[in-house]
């Protein structure tokens, strides 16, 4: 099951979130500091996937926005990956070209995909 859904800058600005469980805000601002420093830490060669607390991220880098998706333990995590290209994909069809300051603009109509 998919628990939150990110979708941040290289600068760590998270541009997009959803959460798919109630998640305080408080909360929400330390879980998004530490999965973002996670992601953004790790370089290229190493694995898309990374245990995290009670749950696993699936990340993927396009130019300089990342998209992290939070999910439990039996969630297929190649599913997932596959996932977030065909939703990136999708974005970059509608939008013609998906940049992180076209997502503040955009965030209502991007969602309606994964809801």
């Amino acid at each position: 099951m998919i628990k939150f859904f990110l979708m941040v800058n290289k600068q760590g600005q998270t541009r997009l979130s959803r959460y798919y469980e109630h998640v305080e805000i408080n909360k929400r601002t330390i879980l998004e500091a530490e999965v973002i420093k996670n992601c953004l830490s790790r370089s290229k060669d190493q694995c898309s996937f990374i245990e995290y607390k009670d749950f696993r991220l699936v990340y993927r880098q396009y130019a300089a926005l990342f998209v992290v998706v939070g999910i439990n333990e039996t969630e297929n995590e190649m599913a997932v990956y596959e996932l977030i290209h065909n939703f990136v994909e999708v974005l970059d069809k509608y939008f013609s070209r998906v940049v992180s300051q076209t997502l503040n603009l955009l965030w209502k109509i991007s969602f309606r995909a994964l809801v």
